[in-house]
């Protein structure tokens, strides 16, 4: 297990440049008319509540309050209406089964040249996310404890990326608790530094009017908003939690190694946005921010 060494501008670089490729490899499936279409066909109305069901399928034994901390920003009513969904009509084993079903089949068909690649790195990749730390990352533990695929390595290969970037996503919220930051106020933030329009990105977790007001009266008393505004402070203030959040998830790819994670990169950055383009066609131009080039304010 590599230690908090100091990290240096060309650790920090990697780390920000593997995340995004992560996101772009493993975002697109949550929107995916196949795999709704898979959850539909177990039953549930509509594939209702797929992205919640399907996510949160390794920790939703712990109940719906469990995943709602896991999430942290995404409103409690839809983390509830989506696992209760899915314990009415199937299982979340099931669900995860039938995104994985869609993951092997999209892959093919969007991004086919990187697939034996990728497939090829499954052992590397799963060796990292096996050398993590648990600790107060419980999404993270919970993937990592799932049943992995033998016999697909592709499969398996995407499942660890999945399983490294969750636990980047589980010490992104530790930041934020560490900073005292609520859910609805760091997707006010997420917002403003993404250059997004208006409040789209906190209503887009469930957060409404009263919320929103919350969220705003908080940023406010900290001096990172004005008049329901994020100001230039609170965007540099939220560049500092990314950055900060970059240097600490180095763990993950220093475990990779630079080499592959550089092979890692160098796969994916080819044909990422083509990943993010089906989320475009399928959900529309603003989901899985995390997964696309932030836009720095004017």
């Amino acid at each position: 297990m590599v230690g908090p060494a100091a990290v240096d501008a060309r650790w920090r670089d990697l780390s920000r440049r593997a995340a995004l490729e992560s996101h772009r490899l493993i975002g697109w499936i949550y929107w995916d008319p196949r795999a709704i279409a898979n959850y539909a066909a177990l039953g549930v109305p509509d594939g209702l509540g797929y992205y919640i069901a399907s996510r949160g399928a390794t920790l939703a034994a712990a109940g719906n309050d469990v995943v709602t901390a896991a999430f942290y920003s995404i409103h409690p009513d839809f983390v509830a209406l989506g696992l209760d969904q899915c314990r009415e009509h199937t299982s979340f084993e099931a669900a995860a089964e039938a995104r994985d079903a869609a993951v092997v089949a999209g892959l093919g068909e969007y991004v086919p040249e990187i697939c034996d690649e990728l497939a090829a790195m499954a052992d590397d990749l799963w060796a990292a996310a096996d050398a993590l730390p648990v600790s107060g990352r419980a999404l993270f533990a919970s993937t990592r404890a799932w049943q992995r695929p033998t016999d697909d390595d592709l499969l398996s290969s995407w499942l660890a990326v999945n399983c490294i970037r969750e636990w980047r996503g589980d010490t992104h919220w530790a930041i934020q608790i560490a900073e005292d930051i609520s859910g609805t106020a760091a997707g006010i933030l997420d917002g403003a530094w993404r250059n997004y329009d208006g409040d789209w990105l906190a209503r887009s977790r469930g957060a409404d009017d009263a919320a929103l007001a919350g969220g705003f009266a908080e940023l406010e008393a900290r001096g990172f908003a004005v008049a329901g505004v994020v100001n230039d402070a609170g965007v540099d203030y939220r560049q500092g939690l990314e950055d900060r959040l970059d240097d600490l998830t180095t763990a993950a790819w220093r475990e990779l190694g630079e080499g592959t994670t550089r092979r890692f990169i160098e796969l994916i950055e080819p044909v990422g946005m083509r990943l993010v383009e089906r989320i475009d066609e399928t959900a529309g131009p603003n989901w899985m921010p995390a997964a696309r080039d932030r836009e720095p304010r004017t």
